[in-house]
């Protein structure tokens, strides 16, 4: 249950007011599922014992960050917040599957906007509508690349400021430039 009365970082917030949330996508993706059922490949020695005492622990986890995002929308509907959320897409993702909302964008080839890697994403509009905004220029060309290192899947979880630019005028800002040509981010103001 929500606490109420207290303190929060929203009491500054407004219905004028758009927060995107990039929340940590570690304990809902696939590899999770597999470290639950102790398929992990590093896993293959384990004993049952181990495997199942580290799935209690990973499904811990797992029910600790679902109650912290559905807090936040549920403190975001209630302030009527707009809220964006980005997490991975695939159909064994724990939000896809058991979530009671449903994506409004699923984006399954990030490098057709101008990011490095494939990473099939989705993108939950509370309170909100994606725009569906069309853009015509070109996108800058950029290498795209795979997984082969740590360093890349660090990499991976990143998301490149073109394909940044691009979701932000295709999904959130308003349709025509001059209607919107600075937003503020924390406090930094940007052009686009």
């Amino acid at each position: 249950m929500l606490q109420r009365g207290g303190q929060s970082i929203f009491d500054g917030f407004s219905v004028n007011d758009t927060v995107i949330a990039f929340f940590p996508c570690t304990r809902f993706e696939d590899q999770n599922i597999l470290n639950v059922r102790g398929l992990n490949p590093g896993m293959k020695k384990w004993s049952i014992s181990q495997k199942l005492k580290y799935s209690i622990e990973k499904v811990e986890e797992m029910s600790k960050f679902y109650g912290l995002i559905s807090k936040l929308v549920v403190v975001c509907i209630e302030k009527q917040i707009p809220l964006i959320i980005e997490n991975p897409y695939s159909t064994q993702h724990f939000l896809t599957r058991y979530w009671p909302l449903q994506p409004g964008v699923i984006d399954n080839d990030r490098r057709i906007n101008g990011d490095s890697y494939k990473k099939p994403t989705q993108y939950w509009f509370i309170n909100c509508n994606p725009k569906m905004n069309i853009l015509f220029e070109p996108i800058q060309e950029v290498k795209f690349k795979t997984i082969k290192t740590e360093r890349n899947q660090v990499e991976r979880s990143m998301i490149q400021p073109q394909y940044a630019n691009r979701f932000l005028r295709q999904y959130v800002l308003p349709k025509n430039k001059n209607d919107l040509n600075v937003f503020t981010i924390g406090e930094e103001q940007c052009e686009i």
